[in-house]
């Protein structure tokens, strides 16, 4: 019954999704109704917002007007359970951004030269910036929102270090002096967070960029850096070719969606280390291709590698500013660092991504053990895990997340074993249940997945994220054996 009711969802006219025929749309304080208290009431009492006031003809695309500002970090992205052709998302999946209908729109050609989308213009336009300026303070400074703010602090303020800290700083530094780091000790002092002043360095030797021996790092380096932009002269150009065209449109479209918040994102000079860095690793791996989602996860490695110039305002620091072999390098680092990321979650990206599929899956088995309330009262409202645990695994919870949480969360997975593809899914159990309370007093679908999109995590820092952490190792070795079809 419920799946005939989700088909019934996309299927109410032939004519496109969600419409109404023209002499029968609805007034817009007609849509304030009761709320819907099961899939199947949401599903019929709901339009598709962007069709509300368009003709039923109107030809696509249509001009974009400006995106929601708060679109970014922690802006839930409306799930189509039409999936996106052009970007690798199944069919049976929910795509990663609503923004998707206006794609083409966003992405002009003029005489054949690429231009930025209007999203991109939009949010350098004054009406925007004057949002972010400081009041009776230097007016040149914007003012950046807690949820952007990148500093890997509590919402209190970054305190100064205490003796403990510094005795872990010491103990850090004492691991990457020794001519060949043990990395089993350098993992188990990186479980609990790794200082500012050494997670770049930790993190390349973490994520295996760079080897364990210390003399061998700068030429290593120095080859890998050589190898990344002989990638650039050798792939680049061809983005424009009949082939790889629409790879580049849609990593073109989501950049200046990523972090739309942070002003460091929005630089040009950014946005174009983003375009290569993701558009170089998808013609690379043609399995997958640039999927929606990917464009997250070189932020953090490019926030991390970017910190070692930067003591503070990483926000608003103009990355334009540093020497060019040091942009450069931070790009090469970013891609490599990334790259070896995803070889271990790459099955999350190939075609109908069965990964994640197998995660989700994973999940709603683990969180029917763990809390059978929880579990129940999602079937009782039905609410699929899928509708709402996709992005979870797709983006490694950054939606959900502050940048600065995200950072600290990817010290511990990086110090796991399986950090990203194993000890991630006890994450999101984690965060699930982090919400029971709320969870259970939803007694209408909608509420539930409003909830569940819009976790309100804006004033997290490291003491929550440790919090969340500890959480999920106790689980993870609670229910080691589930789920049993989810270990290989």
């Amino acid at each position: 019954m419920a799946t005939d009711s989700r088909i019934q969802f996309w299927r109410r006219n032939t004519k496109g999704p969600g419409r109404y025929p023209k002499d029968t749309k609805p007034k817009l304080n007609n849509l304030k109704s009761k709320k819907a208290s099961s899939f199947h009431e949401f599903a019929c009492s709901t339009n598709d917002a962007w069709d509300i006031d368009d003709e039923e003809d109107e030809d696509f695309p249509r001009t974009p007007g400006p995106p929601a500002p708060l679109s970014g970090l922690h802006s839930p992205s409306t799930q189509n359970q039409a999936g996106d052709t052009d970007t690798g998302v199944s069919h049976s999946l929910p795509a990663q951004n609503q923004q998707d209908m206006q794609e083409d729109a966003e992405f002009k050609h003029v005489s054949g030269a690429v231009v930025r989308s209007s999203s991109d213009t939009y949010l350098n336009t004054s009406s925007v910036r004057s949002t972010l300026q400081k009041q009776n303070k230097v007016p040149v400074r914007p003012i950046i929102p807690l949820v952007a703010r990148i500093s890997d602090q509590n919402a209190s303020g970054a305190p100064p270090m205490t003796v403990r800290d510094k005795s872990r700083l010491d103990k850090f530094k004492q691991l990457l002096a020794t001519p060949n780091t043990d990395l089993e000790e350098l993992r188990k002092h990186s479980w609990s967070g790794i200082p500012r002043e050494v997670r770049p360095i930790t993190w390349r030797l973490l994520s295996g960029y760079l080897p364990a021996n210390k003399d061998r790092r700068e030429l290593v380096l120095k080859r890998k850096r050589e190898e990344y932009f002989g990638f650039i002269e050798q792939y680049y150009h061809s983005r424009t070719d009949e082939h790889h065209k629409d790879t580049y449109r849609q990593i073109h479209i989501d950049i200046p969606r990523t972090n739309p918040l942070i002003p460091l994102f929005q630089q040009p000079v950014v946005q174009e280390v983003f375009e290569r860095i993701l558009f170089i690793w998808a013609i690379r791996h043609p399995a997958s291709g640039y999927v929606q989602g990917i464009n997250d996860l070189v932020t953090p490695f490019f926030v991390v590698f970017l910190s070692e110039f930067v003591t503070e305002d990483v926000e608003n620091f103009e990355v334009a500013a540093l020497p060019l072999d040091t942009q450069r390098n931070i790009e090469a680092d970013s891609f490599w660092c990334m790259s070896k990321l995803l070889d271990g979650i790459q099955d999350n990206y190939t075609f109908a991504q069965p990964g994640i599929q197998n995660k989700v899956k994973a999940l709603e088995e683990l969180v029917s053990r763990i809390d059978v309330d929880i579990h129940s009262h999602f079937k009782k409202y039905e609410v699929e895990y899928l509708q709402f645990a996709f992005r979870w695994m797709n983006n490694l919870l950054m939606r959900e997340l502050p940048l600065r949480c995200t950072i600290r969360l990817w010290d511990t997975y990086q110090a796991e074993a399986e950090g990203f593809s194993h000890f991630h899914l006890y994450v999101c159990a984690a965060f699930l249940i982090k919400w029971r309370k709320e969870i259970l007093s939803m007694v209408d679908f909608q509420g539930l997945l409003m909830l569940l999109q819009n976790v309100p995590t804006i004033h997290w820092g490291n003491e929550e994220v440790g919090l969340l952490l500890a959480e999920a190792y106790r689980l993870k070795y609670m229910f080691a054996d589930a789920p049993s079809h989810y270990k290989r």
